[in-house]
């Protein structure tokens, strides 16, 4: 899967039967992503930081959308064969719907194509479903980081996830 490229697929929104979307975002996709960030976390990103990987191509910045409305983001970045989630968030409405397994999988199908063999990201350590999810997907704890996260303070756990190295073409 390229950047910016739709990824169909058949899961029903929560409030209607349209499909959920994975697309890349766009810059129409922001006011949506900073309410779900705002309503998610005690220690939002601002609008600038989303603005700003729009256009990296170092950058996964994925949308769930159904029926043109934004129920969850995913960001990855990479960099030669390592990556990291750096943002995932689902909106109150849409969640334990498996919008956030479905941003998962299209950030790790981005990252995997683009030649990355592990993949990172911090989680709070009380955050069960997450941990679940994560687990679920592969990902292993590697790591701790103490009083990572500051509203409230809490240590995040490092996870891991290693990616079958891609065979020569």
């Amino acid at each position: 899967m390229r950047m910016g490229e739709n990824m169909s697929i058949d899961v029903p929104s929560p409030q209607s039967r349209a499909p959920l979307v994975l697309r890349a975002a766009r810059d129409v996709d922001i006011d949506a992503v900073l309410a779900i960030e705002q309503a998610s976390f005690g220690d939002p990103w601002n609008r600038g930081a989303f603005v700003e990987l729009l256009d990296d191509p170092r950058v996964a910045f994925l949308v769930a959308d159904a029926d043109g409305e934004v129920r969850g983001y995913i960001v990855a970045w990479f960099v030669l064969d390592e990556g990291e989630i750096g943002n995932l968030a689902v909106a109150d409405n849409a969640r334990r719907h498996g919008v956030g397994a479905r941003l998962l999988d299209g950030a790790i199908a981005a990252v995997r194509a683009a030649d990355v063999n592990s993949l990172y990201l911090e989680v709070r350590d009380s955050n069960a479903a997450a941990r679940a999810l994560y687990a679920s997907r592969g990902f292993a704890e590697v790591g701790r980081r103490r009083d990572y996260y500051r509203r409230p303070k809490e240590d995040a756990l490092v996870l891991k996830l290693e990616l079958a190295a891609r065979a020569p073409a």
